[in-house]
Formats: structure tokens, sequence, C-alpha cells
């Protein structure tokens, strides 16, 4: 069964809605309460982030830095991350090439 279009929870006081995965490309939005933490991981695909509303403090590879509203990130390949709500947010994530462990078909 798809997951594409449906919200689900991710990390506490994290929910995520895939939007599209075709092709080689994947969209999805993430939302997150004040405080809440997408916890460190890596992953092989290429990521962007942009802040729909609020305010994260992004960590790549040990290097802090703030995205507020209207402003992307950009995660390489391999690069370990995480990312930390400073207030109420939402992310808009695209990745190349899909991320299969998020969807399920």
């Amino acid at each position: 069964m798809s997951n594409i279009g449906v919200w689900e929870p991710a990390e506490p006081g994290v929910r995520r809605k895939i939007l599209r995965a075709e092709g080689g490309m994947m969209m999805m939005e993430v939302h997150f309460e004040g405080g809440a933490e997408g916890y460190e991981h890596e992953h092989p695909h290429e990521q962007m982030s942009y802040c729909l509303q609020g305010a994260m403090e992004f960590t790549i590879d040990g290097v802090r830095t703030v995205v507020r509203q209207g402003e992307a990130i950009y995660i390489p390949s391999g690069a370990r991350h995480g990312a930390l709500a400073l207030e109420p947010s939402a992310l808009l994530d695209a990745f190349t090439p899909i991320r299969e462990d998020l969807v399920r078909r």
C-alpha cells in the first residue's frame, strides 16, 4: 500500500507527507512542533530543504546553520545531518534519487 499523500509520524513532534515520488526525484512536506528534532542520520541521497514557515537549525557534518522561512539548504549525499525546530516549523524536502526507505509501494 502506498503512503504517498498520507500524513505519518516521524520522530516525536514531527510528521511528514510524501507529495510525489517519480522518476529519480521525491518531494515531501515535514511539520515540526517547536523544539522537535529530526534526529541525525545519513543517506546516499542528495537533499534540499526549503523552510515554508518557522526556523530550523540544521547540523550538517557538525556545522550548524539556521534556516528561516523562505530560505533553503543543501545536504550532500552521505552527509551526517539533523534538524531542530527553533519554533513551530514546516519544511519542503526534495530528494534525489527517491528515498525508497520512506516510500511504501
